[in-house]
């Protein structure tokens, strides 16, 4: 009988684990198929005979059998913004509490891309498929629905007909961050804006720009950081170089936030927040950190996380899933805007 001693290629199977725990091939089926029927003793002696056997079940052997892959394919375009790997490993879990497990993929924001990256992902048989961070084409949308796999978006929105998306509610933290800076006496606020194509970047700038305007103002300068770090230090030393700068700026992301206050404070030689106020969108663990300790909007992780994998698995299940309005956001306020004083 095959063993751990046994040489490379002489592949343990499940007919050997049911004759070493004494019971039927099925049974042992049933004890490694999530939501199956087994009796506590049956599991015990198929997990111990596995066990002595080295024995690992088929995953994808069994998904052409039943139908379900039990993984949920996910896309990103980004990693460096310490949001997203939060949310993975958040929607992982969750998603591993209920039997699925997490595929990763990484695209551009190039559409081209994009639908290379899903027909790859598609390949594997997943049972579902999340965008975080990139935007879906019609292309994507056509072979998932003609697949039967369910799309979410997580942290985007189209208002595409029939798209289900999780988002917070971003056009209320830039008018969060606008009404904060103004109490504080700031006029000349500047912003940094994000990716254009991306709708976390235009509803984020039109809360802000809204409540500028009703208090009879409108943005100092505007400067466009994509999203990304080095972009947005390029950014903010051309926005500061003039004599008559901003007294604010309100960053789209915390990841451009730092940034830009490694710039003002290292190289420009100003202090924040008492030559420039700086906040952030995003909350991230970075942003707490003494060392920066920025003024930025908090995205309710657990509970988009929460809405996204109930959503999901109602919807490869053939449930109907409640769809969600915005996600509310709060504004954590820090020394990058009120002082430490």
């Amino acid at each position: 009988m095959p063993s751990r001693a046994d040489p490379p290629g002489a592949r343990v199977t499940s007919v050997d684990v049911a004759a070493r725990a004494g019971v039927s091939r099925s049974a042992v089926s049933r004890v490694f198929t999530p939501g199956a029927s087994a009796s506590a003793k049956t599991t015990e002696k198929v997990r111990r005979a596995a066990d002595e056997l080295g024995y690992r079940p088929n995953i994808l052997a069994r998904s052409l059998l039943t139908g379900r892959s039990r993984m949920i394919g996910l896309v990103a375009a980004y990693l460096d913004n310490q949001f997203y790997p939060q949310v993975l490993e958040r929607l992982s879990n969750a998603l591993q509490n209920q039997g699925y497990h997490v595929l990763v993929f990484m695209a551009s924001q190039d559409a081209g891309n994009l639908d290379q990256v899903t027909d790859e992902i598609l390949d594997y048989q997943v049972d579902g498929l999340i965008l975080a961070s990139v935007a879906m084409t019609g292309d994507i949308a056509r072979r998932c629905r003609a697949t039967g796999v369910p799309v979410i978006l997580f942290n985007r929105r189209q208002e595409r007909r029939g798209e289900i998306a999780v988002v917070s509610d971003n056009r209320d933290g830039g008018r969060q961050v606008a009404e904060h800076l103004i109490s504080l006496g700031r006029r000349k606020i500047a912003y940094l804006a994000g990716a254009e194509g991306a709708s976390t970047q235009r509803d984020r700038e039109v809360g802000f720009s809204e409540a500028l305007e009703q208090a009879g103002l409108s943005v100092y300068a505007r400067a466009i950081g994509g999203f990304r770090p080095e972009i947005a230090a390029d950014a903010v030393r051309e926005m500061f170089r003039g004599p008559d700068r901003p007294d604010a700026v309100f960053a789209a992301n915390d990841s451009m936030a730092f940034a830009a206050m490694d710039v003002l404070r290292s190289e420009l030689g100003l202090d924040v927040p008492g030559d420039v106020a700086m906040a952030g969108f995003d909350d991230t663990l970075v942003a707490a950190w003494p060392g920066y300790d920025l003024t930025s909007v908090r995205q309710d992780i657990d509970r988009m996380v929460e809405d996204t994998a109930e959503i999901m698995i109602a919807r490869i299940e053939g449930r109907k899933a409640e769809v969600t309005g915005l996600v509310p956001v709060t504004l954590s306020v820090r020394g990058s805007t009120v002082g430490r004083g």
